[in-house]
């Protein structure tokens, strides 16, 4: 479309002229970077941005603001442009004769491959004081800024969302009621596209309310125009997968679909809509989001398997990482479960760097003590001071980057056994050994933690602070070795005790009193629901797509006495060849056999034992105990007595010798439920 300085449109051409001045907004800064390359600061603009992002719109406003200034455009569009040389010199060979001549070229990436005779070839012919716009999803190979001579004359623009205040003008400008406007914010961010098209199907919804999520029809649209088509299934695979995770690596690429990691990881790196950082890739907001939209939608169980898949990598590498590096293994795990409700409401998702955990030193005691004293009292202040010193390794603290003001601290002790002087100086403690005695006591080796927070006003609830105080946390519970019981002391009035049911911790037993403050111990029995059944119960609840699943219970492990354990073993061998009374017993839901439960615990039982009877043999100087134990309960000897008999020993020497091969096999199989394997 050629203009010269008069505007003088058909009627039709004049309202959408006029629709589409309304729906522009804000590009301040851009609209005076296009000025002054009017004025001849450069000779070529290149303006580059995901779909969507609102670079056709820029150019018509480039269109205008040329033209309205008297210089003959040309906008020529890649979709419907020959992608060859010649066509395109036909096309735009006028812009080589005039040097008042503004030459714009949108969606530049359907002819991509004209990059080179454009640069090398046709641009260098035009003549001082033209402009050529360039504008597309790819950015300027890197050919042009390597070559000294195009320093001066390319300019590079990128193009990126409207900030709040301009999304916020563009949905006024598209008639969105105010209530409406939050939950498209939410989705859209400051995405042109994505906004006016949700803007428009709110509109026409008379029932849509403050919880309108985008219809399959916008999630569509938005699909074609920001993605197109991909190469095959693989690619389309791996797109998911970088939508669904925070960051993608090559790493996680290899581990949760294996072939061709490295090929796909190069692809996605170079599609305009993906991002590099220093921890991998990461989509567009918008892409993101309806790309998960798209295959939840399209193939439920497929996105199943893709989150359990990505799920199970991360979680791997929680109790390995190293201290630096937990808060961002743990916050890359939760952000998997950012739709749930629930994880959304108590993460602000605000993005690193407002607020940083810092390390403890003893220097820093004073201050721990002064804010537990501004948001608690001096009970809890006097329990921070006895704690720094008896394990500063237990507390963390979070300051705001800019000032290095303390924002609030946590602590995590980690208590093996009571102690007189550490329940007299806390009484958080205290409550929590005689909760912990009350319903299940610690084994030999267990431990039991306890967490606290402190934090000022302003970073309460949904905050940055709050965010890495919870990532902390988690990292603790997953990582911990053989950690029994976890205890989160909370005030009654913290909002944070609700986030802490839909976790499964539990308001269980006595509440502590610290000064006039009442605190109540939310608690979580690790041998009961250990970490992977804790994990899972997450997956459900973002599976399941309801809030009604998180009263679901993860499934329970019992949590027994060596001498419970011990008698249940003795029982069991008993009855080794009766299946029925073996899956009654407790042993089948104790950690030996969950660790290896197929579909059916009894029959999983049953291999324990014989193994564990088999494993005595493995000790020379046991080969005595090994054959009374085969004799016994493997060979199918009717009575203590036959088998006696079979193995040619006094019926003493027997009991004696099968005696000590079933204490060896009670040895063993405590030992692996208390260590694992």
């Amino acid at each position: 479309m050629r203009l010269e300085n008069d505007l003088d449109f058909p009627m039709l051409g004049r309202r959408l002229q006029a629709a589409w001045e309304r729906a522009f907004v804000g590009r301040e800064e851009e609209l005076g970077v296009f000025r002054s390359a009017l004025r001849g600061a450069c000779s070529v603009l290149y303006v580059h941005g995901p779909g969507g992002v609102g670079k056709s719109a820029l150019l018509r406003r480039f269109e205008q603001e040329a033209a309205a200034g008297g210089r003959p455009v040309t906008m020529l569009d890649g979709r419907t442009l020959d992608p060859t040389p010649a066509a395109c010199e036909a096309e735009a060979g006028w812009v080589l004769d005039d040097e008042r001549g503004v030459l714009m070229i949108d969606t530049f990436e359907r002819v991509q491959g004209l990059e080179g005779w454009l640069r090398e070839r046709f641009l260098p012919r035009v003549p001082v004081g033209a402009l050529v716009v360039v504008a597309g999803r790819v950015p300027p190979d890197m050919t042009w800024r390597a070559d000294p001579g195009w320093a001066d004359a390319l300019q590079v623009m990128s193009l990126r969302d409207l900030g709040p205040a301009d999304a916020v003008a563009l949905l006024d400008a598209c008639g969105v009621a105010v209530e409406m406007r939050g939950p498209l914010l939410d989705f859209a961010g400051g995405h042109p596209l994505a906004l006016s098209l949700g803007a428009a199907v709110a509109i026409k919804d008379r029932q849509a309310s403050s919880r309108w999520t985008p219809t399959q029809d916008v999630v569509a649209t938005l699909l074609d125009q920001l993605v197109g088509e991909v190469p095959s299934p693989a690619h389309r695979h791996a797109l998911e997968i970088c939508a669904h995770a925070y960051m993608t690596t090559e790493d996680l690429l290899r581990d949760v679909l294996p072939d061709d990691a490295a090929s796909l990881f190069a692809w996605l790196r170079r599609l305009p809509f993906v991002e590099s950082s220093s921890r991998g890739l990461f989509p567009h907001d918008v892409v993101r989001e309806v790309l998960e939209a798209d295959l939840r939608w399209r193939d439920p169980q497929g996105y199943a398997d893709m989150h359990q898949r990505i799920s199970g990598y991360l979680a791997d590498r929680i109790p390995v990482a190293s201290d630096a590096c937990v808060l961002g293994a743990v916050g890359s795990l939760f952000y998997l479960h950012r739709a749930v409700g629930s994880t959304s409401e108590f993460h602000s998702w605000r993005g690193d760097g407002e607020v940083y955990e810092d390390a403890f030193r003893p220097e820093d005691t004073p201050a721990l003590v002064r804010m537990a004293t501004e948001v608690e009292n001096d009970e809890s202040a006097a329990a921070v001071a006895f704690w720094t010193r008896r394990q500063p390794g237990a507390f963390r603290l979070y300051r705001r980057t800019e000032t290095g003001e303390l924002a609030g601290f946590c602590s995590w002790l980690r208590l093996h056994e009571p102690s007189e002087e550490e329940s007299a100086v806390d009484p958080i403690v205290a409550t929590a050994w005689a909760n912990a005695r009350a319903i299940a006591p610690l084994r030999p080796g267990e431990h039991l933690a306890v967490g606290r927070t402190w934090v000022r006003e302003e970073y309460g609830g949904m905050s940055p602070v709050m965010d890495l105080m919870q990532w902390r946390a988690v990292g603790y519970c997953l990582g911990a070795d053989r950690m029994a019981w976890s205890f989160m002391a909370m005030r009654s009035d913290d909002p944070m005790r609700e986030y802490l049911r839909h976790y499964d911790m539990r308001d269980l037993g006595e509440h502590a009193w610290l000064g006039e403050t009442e605190y109540a111990l939310f608690a979580h029995d690790w041998r009961a629901v250990p970490a992977q059944a804790w994990l899972d119960r997450l997956d459900r609840l973002l599976l399941a797509g309801t809030e009604e699943t998180s009263a679901a219970p993860a499934p329970r492990l019992a949590v027994l006495s060596q001498g419970e354990f011990t008698e249940a073993v003795r029982k069991a061998l008993r009855n080794l060849s009766r299946p029925a009374e073996l899956a009654a017993s407790p042993l089948t839901r104790s950690r030996i056999v969950t660790d290896d439960a197929g579909s059916d615990p009894a029959k999983a039982l049953r291999r324990i034992l014989e193994q564990a009877i088999d494993g005595v043999s493995e000790d020379p100087r046991a080969a005595k105990l090994h054959r009374a134990l085969a004799t016994t309960y493997l060979h199918g000897a009717p009575t203590q007595e036959i088998a006696a008999e079979r193995l040619g020993l006094p019926f003493t020497t027997y009991r004696r010798h099968l005696v000590s091969g079933i204490e060896r096999v009670c040895q063993n199989l405590w030992h692996r439920e208390i260590y694992g394997r």
